[in-house]
């Protein structure tokens, strides 16, 4: 009997939001929880998101370059890649079917990346996201996946989120939670 998938999904747990350009108090304090949730769901045959934050050097001519001009996640810079012992899995199980990457350069992902991984994944009923920025990107991106797989369970991991504003990290999962999302260990 084939069981059904699951998805964890690690939101722009990257270096940039942790160390660098863009880094914060307490993004380094969940690297070991995401890394060992991501182990846990590859070896019960489960999948992993992991989402890029991903700008170029046209970043400043942007909108959002406009509104936060600090140059970040330029893949061509260490700020780009995954952190600490997350990039070490990564790296570790880098041609595993399960894990499936996301360039994004916005907050959400593309709309064309969602469909195309919904066509991959068709049968998915639970998703678990974690990852940084509460209040920008793990929102945006867990109203993207609610969009394409509204019949599953959508559980934000309080613990394993985190944004450098503690005030809209909570107002986020209130958010979140008024969509109907579950949201755990807050």
């Amino acid at each position: 009997m084939n069981k059904t998938p699951k998805l964890l999904v690690v939101i722009d747990y990257q270096n940039d939001f942790v160390t660098g350009a863009l880094g914060f108090d307490g993004s380094a304090a969940i690297d070991d929880g995401i890394a060992r949730l991501a182990q846990t769901y590859l070896a019960q045959g489960d999948h992993v998101l992991f989402t890029y934050d991903t700008h170029d050097d046209t970043y400043l001519e942007t909108r959002e370059g406009s509104v936060l001009p600090i140059p970040h996640c330029n893949p061509n810079e260490d700020g780009w890649h995954l952190y600490g012992k997350t990039q070490e899995l990564c790296r570790e199980t880098s041609a595993n079917h399960q894990i499936h990457n996301v360039c994004k350069h916005a907050f959400g992902m593309p709309p064309a990346e969602v469909i195309k991984l919904g066509s991959e994944l068709p049968d998915l009923r639970e998703i678990l996201v974690v990852g940084v920025v509460t209040h920008m990107c793990v929102i945006s991106n867990a109203v993207l996946l609610q969009a394409q797989w509204p019949e599953a369970q959508i559980t934000v991991d309080a613990a394993l989120c985190r944004s450098y504003d503690p005030v809209l990290h909570e107002k986020a999962l209130d958010v979140m939670e008024g969509l109907q999302m579950k949201v755990i260990n807050r």
